[in-house]
Parts: structure tokens; sequence; C-alpha cells
């Protein structure tokens, strides 16, 4: 019989294997859907299903940067514990996946896991996913990857906690010296530690200004005693908060966590030191990862793991 794509698709989600052996399974039992599960048992690629349903929220954010630094990646890979995500073999396969990411002209993750794998000439991107998850024996993830290219100028990178986060800035600059490379490393580690939501004021939408507003003047509102201040004031209060939250979510706009005067802004810093070295230097931006933002992380209690495993 034909094998569909829905048909593949359905194995895939229930077992977990790469695209092209749920359809080979498929194949080889006339389309008889318990009868491919077996088949992939019996082969060992549907171990990862097993895994699936396990929160993985630990794991490392991986940058590669090409020789040139003219291109780089940010790759988030995530695993179930922090042991397993410090471990070697886990490190080298994600520093693989990094690699290929940098590479890719997939627009995303589920393109980029459709691909061939680099090292393999007969296993996907999500194949040897899979095969990773069985011989490390945690479910792991590509969660996400970002690639940054910039031709007039440089990507700065910077790593914190051996992973934990990772940032890529985009300097677009018409020189490039150690000092330039510093001012950029500098942004970066200011990324990681402020973590900034825009590059500057340009790429925020009037709409988020206007609903920031709307709840600003709720908040006024709610309140008896500024409520009773005149239209004009109330005006002027709404207008200074709104650039006060500018000057936390903008990165050029934050205090530069190095000043020595504590005032300095990002994007005086930058100026200041394009100056010093006759040079135009814009930031157009930045990725900013940081493993398992955003995820649930499953709470263990380890006496009662033990417990369990002991049969009590």
């Amino acid at each position: 019989m034909a094998i569909s794509a829905k048909m593949v698709k359905e194995l895939r989600e229930m077992t977990g294997a790469g695209m092209m052996d749920c359809k080979k399974a498929l194949t080889a039992t006339d389309g008889d859907m318990d009868k491919a599960v077996e088949f992939l048992r019996e082969k060992g690629l549907a171990t990862a299903q097993k895994k699936a349903g396990r929160i993985a929220a630990e794991g490392i954010v991986m940058l590669k940067v090409s020789e040139d630094e003219k291109k780089a990646v940010a790759v988030e890979v995530n695993a179930e514990t922090d042991f397993v995500a410090k471990n070697e073999k886990f490190q080298n396969y994600v520093s693989q996946v990094a690699a290929q990411a940098l590479a890719t002209e997939a627009a995303d993750v589920e393109s980029f896991l459709n691909e061939e794998w680099t090292y393999s000439e007969s296993a996907t991107v999500a194949e040897e996913l899979a095969h990773q998850i069985a011989v490390i024996g945690e479910n792991m993830n590509i969660r996400r990857f970002a690639q940054v290219k910039e031709e007039n100028g440089f990507v700065a990178s910077y790593t914190h906690m051996g992973g934990k986060i990772g940032v890529l800035v985009d300097v677009e600059t018409d020189v490039v010296n150690d000092a330039v490379k510093e001012m950029a490393k500098n942004v970066a580690m200011q990324v990681a530690a402020l973590k900034p939501q825009y590059t500057n004021r340009s790429e925020i939408s009037e709409e988020f200004i206007a609903h920031e507003k709307e709840i600003l003047m709720a908040q006024i509102m709610n309140d008896p005693k500024e409520s009773q201040k005149p239209e004009k004031v109330i005006a002027g209060m709404i207008n200074g908060r709104i650039n006060k939250e500018m000057k936390e979510i903008c990165l050029l706009d934050q205090v530069y966590v190095k000043a020595e005067d504590g005032k300095q802004s990002v994007e005086k810093y930058v100026e200041e030191v394009a100056k010093a070295n006759g040079a135009k230097i814009t930031v157009k931006g930045f990725v900013r990862f940081e493993t398992g933002e955003g995820l649930e992380k499953k709470e263990e209690n380890f006496a009662e793991e033990v417990a369990k495993q002991m049969g009590k």
C-alpha cells in the first residue's frame, strides 16, 4: 500500500524515530502501524520515545563563530539534568550541532532537524538526536538556534557560566582592532548580565508604548492621591516612568555596568570607544540565550527517588 506523509508523521510522534526510519518501517510492514512500532523497537530506533515525556530543561547554550568573525550562531540543546549537561559526550555532541547550525540555511528548528546530519550520510539531524538520547540515556531537545551575520564588521561572542548564558553581538564598524573588540566583548557581557529586551528604542512598537501607558494610567487612577493631580502632571509622570523603563529594557539606554561614574550609558560608552579609535561603530543587534528560560523544571526529591527504586 502507499505510505502517506500523515502515516509517517503519526509513527514518528508515537516512537520518536526519524522520518526515513518511520517510512522504512511502514513500507516493510505494509502500512501496519502496530507492526511498524515493533519493527522500530526491534531495530532499537524507538528507544527515544520512552524518554520523550521527561522534562528537558537543563542543558547548554553553545556559540560558534566563523574564522573571519563575520558569522556566528547560538544554539540551545536541552537535557534533563545538569549532570548530563556537563558531560563531555553531551558537550561534544552539542558542539557538532552548533557547527552544523553555523552552516545551515534552515530557517527554523523543524527544517534543521530534517537536514542530513553532517557527520553521517545515512541519518538526519533528528535521527542523530534520537540516537544520542538512546546513548546518553536522557530526553534531549534541540530547542532553538539563531545565526548572526555582519559583513561590515564582526560578531562578538560571550559565554557565561560554562554555557548557562550565551550572547552574540552584531557590531558594524570600519575599524577592527583590540580596543574595538574589547568594547564589543564588554557589551556582550552587559547583555548577559542585565538581560535587555531590545537594542534601541527604534525596535519598540508604538503599540507596546501605548499599552505600557495604559497600565501606568490605570495604576495612577487607582491611587487616591496621585489621581487627584492635574492632567499635565499625570502625563509628565507617565512619560517619566516610560523613559525609566526604556533605560532598563533597551541595551543602548542602559547604564553601562563598568561605568566609572555609574551614569554613562552603553550608547555613550560605544561612542567614546569609536571616537578614541577614529571609528564609526554601530551595535546593530544581539542574541541572548539562557538555558531553560521559559521551560518548566521538574523538582526531584532524591530520597523519594531512591526509596522508589528500592521498592520501599
